[in-house]
């Protein structure tokens, strides 16, 4: 069965993590991406490698998992040569997408308005860090700057004194990419239904729009209300006094009893059914309304002292089975390579992994793109080009004859052939 984006080429210009991760998606659901690499190095993630990993070539892990199932072009935009060669191709694209600051590309002849003059149909992609648009638009932006500005570093750590607390992953750079290529797939989706002529789009997707639809109930209640969020640390998002992070004897365990069903069930396992009744531990009356809600302490320090008590003497491990048995949802704190070896030696949850192929015969491993399609067939494994691989094909399909092929191979070096 053809996968959704088959017979759809992409033009990708963009680097590092956000762009590429969006072309990843549309590689993977079919589409042709075909990324465009400086001659010299190319992308910065193909040099992001181990030392002790030598035989990655120049696709290592970090850049395999992000361009699996790529064309690479490696063409020179500073020169006119190389700026010719992409409107060129170009003309043969669906979609184009770059993330570089705004104002780069179009010095080039390669910003969104020259390119619609060639193909008045291409939906065509901007990431960056601030948007298209205002006064801070050309400053550089990275992952964790962007927390910073947006108020992310504040939401996490526990009371208002806390130092800021950045996400420990670069959140920001995905969710773009993620965002980005939904943009993308819902314009190309688009196209099918106008006239030629009628079927571009031009899409300014930032880090700062990402971070705060990372943030969507929160930065709504401040647009709606103006109520700043509180850094709750580690609890959860809906205040209930029992949806917390506990200390236990043998490590630590998330709670979310945020309803009264779900509190009295918690309490039923370890021995607090006195709190369900305790007007200083909690507001009765919500606790006790037909319909219920999230639950209210009238004291919570008083009734964390409870909790905290409770499970300190308790494993963690077998809280999270008990409670989890009485339809209260509970997690073991883990690690990430833990929780990924536990899931993929048991039967707790169906992780359709993917893994592309590395140069030297090694493998890059991922957790796929997030969700699986029941109809679409496996996921596709095609492994990372290495730099300028796909140059003979793509510039012969341009009419560029041998010598012009051989003169831009020596830019770039026989390896890459």
């Amino acid at each position: 069965m053809a996968k959704p984006l088959e017979g759809v080429r992409v033009l990708d210009m963009s680097h590092v993590i956000a762009g590429p991760l969006a072309s990843l998606y549309l590689a993977q659901l079919g589409a042709e991406v075909i990324k465009i690499e400086a001659p010299l190095g190319g992308d910065v993630m193909r040099s992001s490698k181990g030392a002790a990993l030598t035989d990655e070539g120049d696709t290592p892990a970090g850049f395999a998992a992000l361009n699996a199932g790529k064309l690479s072009l490696a063409v020179d935009i500073r020169t006119p040569e190389g700026a010719d060669t992409v409107r060129a191709l170009a003309r043969t694209v669906d979609v184009f997408i770059e993330n570089f600051r705004p104002g780069v590309v179009a010095k080039y002849g390669l910003g969104y308005d020259a390119i619609r003059e060639i193909n008045p149909d291409v939906v065509y992609c901007s990431i960056s860090g601030y948007g298209q648009e205002g006064e801070w638009s050309r400053r550089g932006a990275y992952d964790h700057v962007v927390q910073a500005l947006t108020g992310m570093m504040m939401m996490s750590g526990d009371g208002d004194d806390a130092p800021p607390v950045k996400v420990g992953f670069p959140v920001v750079d995905v969710a773009v990419g993620m965002l980005g290529a939904l943009s993308i797939v819902a314009a190309v989706h688009r196209r099918s239904r106008e006239p030629e002529g009628q079927r571009g789009q031009y899409i300014d997707a930032s880090m700062v729009q990402a971070s705060l639809m990372l943030m969507y109930p929160n930065a709504s209640s401040f647009l709606t209300h103006r109520t700043e969020p509180k850094r709750v640390g580690n609890r959860g998002y809906t205040g209930s006094p029992t949806a917390d992070t506990y200390r236990c004897a043998d490590g630590w365990l998330a709670t979310a009893a945020n309803t009264p069903a779900q509190f009295r069930k918690l309490v039923a396992v370890i021995g607090l059914e006195a709190l369900c009744s305790d007007d200083r531990a909690l507001d009765l009356a919500s606790f006790n309304a037909p319909g219920g809600g999230f639950v209210i302490a009238r004291d919570l320090p008083y009734v964390q002292q409870c909790f905290q008590d409770a499970f300190a003497t308790r494993s963690a491990a077998d809280m999270e089975v008990q409670l989890n048995a009485v339809g209260v949802p509970a997690a073991r704190v883990r690690k990430l390579g833990e929780f990924l070896d536990e899931v993929e030696a048991g039967n707790g949850i169906a992780l359709r992994t993917t893994s592309y192929r590395q140069q030297g015969g090694a493998k890059v491993r991922t957790p796929g793109l997030g969700f699986s399609y029941r109809f679409d067939g496996a996921p596709i494994t095609t492994g990372a080009p290495s730099l300028g691989q796909d140059n003979p094909a793509l510039l012969a399909e341009l009419g560029f004859g041998p010598d012009a092929i051989r003169s831009m191979r020596g830019e770039i070096g026989a390896a890459a052939y």
